[in-house]
């Protein structure tokens, strides 16, 4: 356990792993977002900067001032405290008036006047507009220049106007302080969201690392794969979450029922009910452990044990784990033994008959009536001799004799009259196994001895007919029982129903209509003084 620990601790987590990749991706994308508000708000500053100067630029030389005191003999005496008043009223650090050659009338620095300026001038000289960052007397800055023309449209000067770069600087650190606030608070969200996120994770994956929860679906997928028995997860909406290939094969299912409702997956109606009859009604009160149900169901195909284990959490219920057991084989050994058990019991009545007509005959002699000891002993002969002889004779198939000799000996045992009628003729080369013969008329003649047993007044009696058919076979067992209600026709053949009160019961009529349908057969239900049960069994090479 302790190795486990380490282990488990020396790795990180799914969830710490998604909190981390979350920061991540938050942390890139808010730096992301400042570097590209950040060049967007430069380029936006230094284009508004530019624009600004251009028009300021464009209004000192439209000025008619401008014009004339260039042309006086001191132009800066007017000019510099004209230039002087712009600064004050516009948001540019410099305004220049030169001369067509480039010497400064003007400047915020009075001691620069009459030096050359310093930049490019050369298309403004032309009568164009030069827009540029320069590098001048008073440092880096985003500068305009454009001609004055007088009025013969002739360039008589040149005006600069221009903001520094520290001006702009200033301008763009105040206009990111609030991105920064923004992206920091995105950057704050995004960290608690994750955490929130992460927590919730961790709370449904018990802190395990993904190399641990891939080993646990692939050891999940090995194991419902391998299993023999179906499994099948049902959630609280009825709905089919899972199931493996075990379930599938059981169920007959040919496609994948995943995410289907269980009354879309043609189930019937008491199977796909026992999937979720372990559910908490509305007036159950909720419980917290798991619950537990098992029942036998018959398919068309197969007989299966359905164990349904509730799971709930926080008293809610979250669905059903569903596990199948095959028992058809089992269930037909336990049949077949049964079988051989009636067959055991009519050995040891006609055993014990047989020593009670024994003693009948030695005192019979030992009166000295010896004739009449000959006569009781070849009649009872000549008795079991011709029942014996007439279904042997009869009955090509060595299983179906059996059964019949056997239950005649127990219906002889418990007081019933057993018949076999004249008509039964059994060819040897029959379709339908031994086993499935055996199902399906042992109980339907176990069922009729047991009818007539609980019948009203006469004797019991039982008869039985069994004789091939157009290839097929036709068996019919009538008694003089009670008979069966006309409303539990339709139910009599689903697992459970039974005339019986004792536990236990309502199996064996199942796994009749089981058997008579994997042939493509029928079963009818009719009443003669009693219960009349027909069955037939169409002409074909296998069962279905």
């Amino acid at each position: 356990m302790p190795t486990t620990s380490r282990t488990r601790s020396s790795r990180w987590s799914l969830a710490r792993q998604l909190l981390v990749l979350q920061l991540a991706v938050i942390l890139v994308l808010v730096a992301g977002g400042i570097t590209i508000a950040y060049f967007d708000s430069r380029r936006t500053t230094n284009d508004r900067a530019s624009q600004q100067s251009l028009s300021v630029a464009r209004a000192i030389a439209d000025a008619p001032d401008v014009a004339r005191a260039v042309s006086t003999p001191d132009p800066s005496a007017t000019l510099q405290p004209f230039a002087a008043r712009v600064l004050a009223d516009t948001a540019v650090d410099f305004v220049t008036i030169m001369s067509p050659a480039g010497i400064r009338y003007t400047h915020p620095n009075p001691a620069l006047i009459g030096q050359p300026f310093l930049g490019h001038i050369e298309a403004a000289q032309q009568g164009g507009v030069v827009t540029e960052t320069y590098t001048g007397s008073l440092g880096p800055s985003v500068r305009a220049v454009v001609p004055v023309f007088d009025a013969r449209h002739r360039v008589v000067a040149l005006v600069a106007v221009g903001i520094t770069i520290a001006a702009i600087s200033a301008e763009l650190r105040d206009r990111l302080w609030p991105l920064v606030g923004v992206a920091a608070a995105v950057l704050l969200v995004g960290a608690c969201g994750g955490w929130l996120v992460s927590a919730r994770l961790r709370r449904q994956t018990r802190g395990i690392a993904p190399g641990e929860l891939s080993n646990l679906f692939e050891y999940h997928e090995a194991v419902l794969h391998s299993v023999r028995e179906g499994v099948l997860l049902v959630d609280h909406e009825g709905r089919v979450g899972l199931c493996n290939d075990g379930a599938r094969t059981l169920l007959g299912f040919h496609a994948d029922p995943v995410g289907l409702p269980l009354d879309e997956l043609g189930l019937p109606p008491e199977l796909a009910a026992a999937f979720t009859a372990t559910e908490t009604g509305p007036s159950e009160p909720a419980r917290t452990e798991p619950t537990q149900a098992e029942q036998l169901h018959v398919t068309d195909s197969r007989v299966l044990v359905v164990s349904t284990t509730t799971v709930r959490s926080g008293g809610r219920a979250q669905g059903t784990v569903v596990l199948l057991r095959d028992h058809t084989e089992l269930q037909t050994l336990t049949g077949e033994l049964t079988t051989a058990r009636s067959l055991a019991e009519a050995l040891r009545s006609q055993a014990h008959e047989a020593a009670n007509r024994l003693h009948t005959v030695v005192s019979l002699v030992e009166i000295g009536r010896p004739e009449d000891a000959v006569e009781f002993a070849t009649a009872e002969l000549a008795l079991a001799q011709e029942l014996t002889d007439r279904v042997m004779g009869s009955i090509a198939e060595p299983v179906l004799a059996a059964l019949l000799l056997g239950k005649a000996a127990e219906a002889s045992e418990r007081g019933v009259e057993f018949t076999i009628t004249p008509d039964t003729v059994i060819e040897e080369d029959l379709a339908i196994t031994g086993r499935d013969l055996v199902t399906i008329l042992g109980n339907l003649v176990d069922n009729g001895i047991d009818a007539a047993v609980r019948g009203a007044g006469g004797r019991p009696a039982v008869v039985v007919t069994a004789r091939s058919e157009d290839g097929g076979l036709f068996l019919r067992v009538a008694d003089n029982g009670p008979g069966v209600p006309e409303e539990a026709v339709g139910d009599m053949f689903r697992r459970g129903w039974s005339t019986k009160a004792a536990e236990g019961h309502g199996l064996g009529l199942a796994l009749v209509g089981q058997a008579v349908r994997r042939y493509g057969g029928s079963v009818d239900v009719g009443r003669d003084g009693g219960a009349v049960f027909t069955v037939r069994l169409p002409k074909q090479e296998a069962p279905r």
